[in-house]
C-alpha cells in the first residue's frame, strides 16, 4: 500500500469511527468545527471542558477527533474552523503556509514508552530516550508503531531519526505499523507483548494494559506541547472567526485554563496549562 493510499484509508478510517454530534444542525444553530487530536479525545478532555464552554457562550464545539496529520489537512482544506494538535514543527508550518491565523500554547504533558513487563530490551537500563529505542532496535523486540502520521506517529520518527535507525529500512519484522489510533495501537502492544509510544492521557485512560508498563518516560525530548489555532478565513472565508475566536479565547482564559488543569484521569492531571496572561 503506497503512502498517499495509506494517508487517505487511515482518514476515512478514522472519520467514521469518531462519535461526534451530527452535522445536520438546525438553521441558525450557532456551533463550530475543532479538527482535533485523538488524545485529546480519547482522554476525555472534551467531555469534561466543553460543556462548561457551550453554557456559558452558547456555541456548540464539534470536535473531528483524528491523528495530527489529517486533523492538519482537514483544516488546511477549511473543513475545521479551529484547529489543536500536538506537533509544533507541523503547526508552525501551517501558519508559515497560511492556513492558520496565530498559533497559542495551550497546555503540554508527555510521552512515554510503554512495554511488556519483563522488558527484554532492557529499556528501563537505558539513560535516555534515544538509548531505550536503539535497545529495542539492537535487541530486535517487537515495536508497534501508529504509523498514521499523528503527532505521536511523528514524535516516534524523530526518535528513531535522532538514535540514527531507519524505519522505512527496517521491513516488517521487529518494527510493526498499524495505521490505527492510539487505542487501537495500545490494544495490539498489548496483545503482542510489544513496545510503543504513547501519549500519557491516552494511557492513563486505555483499560487494556494487559502486561504492559511504562517502562521509559520524563526525558526532554518527550515533552508534548499542544497548540490551538484559527483557520485562517482569507482562504476559507466560510470560517466561523467570530465564534472560533471566541472559543480560543476561552480555552486560554483562566476558566478555561482552570478546568485543563483540574481534569484527572485516576487521580493523575492529564493535561498542564501553559496559556501565557
Amino acid at each position: 500500500m503506497s503512502a498517499a493510499t495509506k494517508f487517505f484509508f487511515c482518514l476515512i478510517t478514522a472519520l467514521a469511527s469518531q462519535v461526534f454530534i451530527p452535522w445536520s444542525a438546525n438553521a441558525g444553530e450557532r456551533f463550530i468545527v475543532v479538527a482535533s487530536t485523538t488524545s485529546t479525545e480519547n482522554s476525555g478532555l472534551y467531555n469534561f471542558v466543553l460543556p462548561r464552554f457551550s453554557e456559558q457562550t452558547g456555541i456548540e464545539v464539534r470536535v473531528v477527533a483524528v491523528g495530527t496529520g489529517q486533523a492538519l489537512y482537514i483544516a488546511q482544506n477549511g473543513d475545521a474552523d479551529v484547529l489543536l494538535v500536538h506537533h509544533r514543527p507541523s503547526e508552525e508550518q501551517f501558519i508559515s503556509q497560511g492556513h492558520g491565523v496565530t498559533r497559542y500554547d495551550l497546555m503540554y504533558n508527555d510521552y512515554i514508552l510503554v512495554g511488556p513487563r519483563d522488558d527484554p530490551a532492557s529499556v528501563l537500563f537505558a539513560a535516555n530516550v534515544i538509548g531505550a529505542v536503539q535497545r529495542i532496535a539492537t535487541n530486535k523486540s517487537l515495536f508497534i508503531s501508529r504509523g498514521d502520521d499523528s503527532g505521536t506517529h511523528k514524535k516516534e520518527l524523530e526518535l528513531w531519526n535522532q538514535s540514527g535507525i531507519d524505519t522505512a529500512k527496517v521491513g516488517n519484522g521487529w518494527y510493526q505499523e498499524t495505521g490505527r489510533g492510539m487505542g487501537g495501537t495500545l490494544n495490539m502492544a498489548s496483545a503482542l507483548d510489544a513496545y510503543t509510544l504513547t501519549d500519557r492521557a491516552t494511557w492513563l485512560k486505555f483499560g487494556n494494559k494487559g502486561r504492559l508498563d511504562i517502562l521509559f518516560q520524563s526525558d526532554p525530548p518527550l515533552f508534548n506541547p499542544y497548540g490551538i489555532i484559527l483557520v485562517n478565513p482569507q482562504k476559507h472565508p466560510h470560517v466561523k472567526t467570530l465564534d472560533g475566536q471566541t472559543f480560543i479565547d476561552w480555552m486560554l482564559s483562566e476558566t478555561g485554563q482552570t478546568l485543563i488543569a483540574n481534569y484527572r484521569i485516576l487521580g493523575q492531571q492529564a493535561f498542564f496549562p501553559t496559556a501565557k496572561p
